[in-house]
C-alpha cells in the first residue's frame, strides 16, 4: 500500500472529535491510537478491542505522525552553559 493509499485513511473534518485526524469512519484519533502503542499495546490487542479496524489503520497513524512531524522545524537545542 503506497503512503497516499494509507493516508486516505486519515481524515480530519471539524465536526467530527472537533477536527482532529481520526481513523476515516470511526472516532479513534490518531493521537488515542499513537498513545495506545507508545503504552505498549500490540497491533493485536487494538485490532481485538476495535474489531472495525484493520492493520492499515494503524499504520496509517504512524504514517500521518511521520509526515506532520516532517512539516515542522525545531530549533537546535542549546547547551546549558555552566
Amino acid at each position: 500500500m503506497t503512503d497516499e493509499e494509507l493516508l486516505q485513511r486519515i481524515t480530519v473534518e471539524p465536526a467530527v472529535m472537533t477536527g482532529k485526524p481520526v481513523i476515516r469512519g470511526t472516532r479513534l484519533t490518531v493521537d488515542y491510537v499513537l498513545n495506545l502503542l507508545a503504552h505498549g499495546a500490540t497491533y493485536e490487542e487494538i485490532l481485538a478491542e476495535y474489531t472495525e479496524l484493520e492493520t492499515d489503520d494503524i499504520r496509517a497513524c504512524i504514517l500521518f505522525a511521520t509526515k506532520s512531524l516532517q512539516e515542522i522545524e525545531f530549533a537546535p537545542l542549546a547547551k546549558e552553559q555552566g
